[in-house]
């Protein structure tokens, strides 16, 4: 689907929730946007006036509103990218949408399944372009493994087991993510570290098939870092899935909250030509410092870099905002979708996909709770 470019040449992006105190629209977005061709930052929303003039001034933008609507009509803008807290998703794409412009949602789209499909249906009926930030899939390393899966690289896929740290769900929480252990918001260790990586995970090796799942709160309170208080938490600390994929193969991933002094991501893909090994320093895929290696019949692992063509951002110009660019490989595929009608970037039919997986992993009748 094919959007007409304002008259400026470039397509013209607003984001909802950009501030000038920082922020992961002001870390990531606005880098990725600033060092690839083919967009031009022009608007912001803000939570009042003077943040929206903070922010405006710090970014050299203009269009600098408290208000979604006021931004949204302007013909200046071609995409409107929110990156909110989840709660607040849901009114802020449909109003972007009753104004006929193009949306990037953050992942997670909705807080839960219904609310994702009603975005979904929303964009379908009014014909309009709905991308959401599952950035993982985007990023070359992945694209690259998926290529080597498909060319044979290992042979037959008969396993993978996946360790993820969620990072947050730990025992402590900073002020501005304690919101995110309260299940009934949306943004959990479920819906954001091990969403994007399951994401990434059935991207490469294919959607399951079958799937078994534990789930449990293991620490009921965790402390606020700044103030030490106490905080209860009702998302899901420790998630267990195991499974079969639709090629045949076992899959295992779990995922616990807070870091390891040991490992915090390790992949490992095993077929009958060879293996493929993934590790990091997070659980979170999206934005983790990555290496992949291979091995083919029994040599030792060596570290397998994706070829240049895999870049669709310079690598080298984001050395000094490493967190930036999957989310600039992200807006070169949506840029190219908007352009040309390709299908490479994750749209709103996408994450209704996403969430069907893990509503069924969130309501699995085997989840447990504990207290510590």
């Amino acid at each position: 689907m094919t959007v007409p470019i304002s008259d400026h040449g470039s397509l013209g992006v607003g984001i909802v929730g950009l501030s000038a105190s920082g922020g992961w629209a002001a870390s990531a977005h606005v880098p990725a946007l600033a060092r690839l061709a083919g967009y031009e930052l022009r608007g912001l929303v803000s939570s009042n006036t003077a943040t929206a003039k903070a922010a405006g001034d710090k970014f050299g933008v203009n269009l600098a509103f408290d208000n979604v609507r006021e931004l949204a009509d302007r013909d200046e803008i071609d995409l409107l990218v929110i990156t909110v807290k989840v709660p607040e998703h849901r009114e802020l794409v449909m109003t972007a949408l009753d104004c006929g412009k193009a949306v990037l949602c953050e992942w997670p789209l909705g807080n839960g399944l219904e609310e994702t499909e009603q975005l979904a249906e929303a964009a379908q009926t009014r014909g309009l372009p709905g991308f959401v930030g599952l950035q993982a899939r985007s990023a070359p390393t992945i694209r690259y493994m998926h290529d080597l899966i498909a060319d044979g690289y290992v042979g037959e896929v008969l396993s993978t087991s996946l360790i993820g740290s969620g990072g947050t769900w730990g025992a402590t929480v900073d002020a501005r993510n304690a919101y995110t252990l309260d299940r009934a918001n949306g943004a959990t260790m479920l819906t954001i570290p091990f969403g994007h990586t399951i994401d990434a995970l059935t991207m490469v090796l294919g959607e399951f098939d079958d799937i078994t799942v534990t789930t449990a709160t293991r620490r009921r309170q965790v402390f606020d870092g700044g103030s030490n208080r106490e905080i209860p938490m009702t998302a899901e600390d420790q998630i267990a899935v195991s499974g079969v994929l639709d090629g045949g193969a076992i899959a295992s991933v779990h995922f616990r909250g807070g870091m390891s002094t040991g490992t915090n991501l390790l992949w490992e893909i095993n077929g009958t030509a060879g293996d493929l090994v993934l590790t990091g320093n997070s659980g979170h895929l999206q934005l983790a410092d990555i290496e992949l290696r291979g091995s083919r019949a029994g040599s030792s692992m060596a570290v397998m870099s994706p070829p240049r063509r895999y870049e669709l951002a310079p690598r080298d110009a984001f050395a000094d905002v490493p967190r930036a660019y999957n989310v600039a490989n992200a807006y070169a595929q949506i840029r190219d979708d908007l352009a040309s009608g390709t299908t490479y970037a994750p749209t709103f039919a996408h994450a209704v996909r996403r969430h069907h997986l893990l509503e069924r992993v969130g309501a699995s009748d085997s989840s447990r709770s504990g207290s510590r």
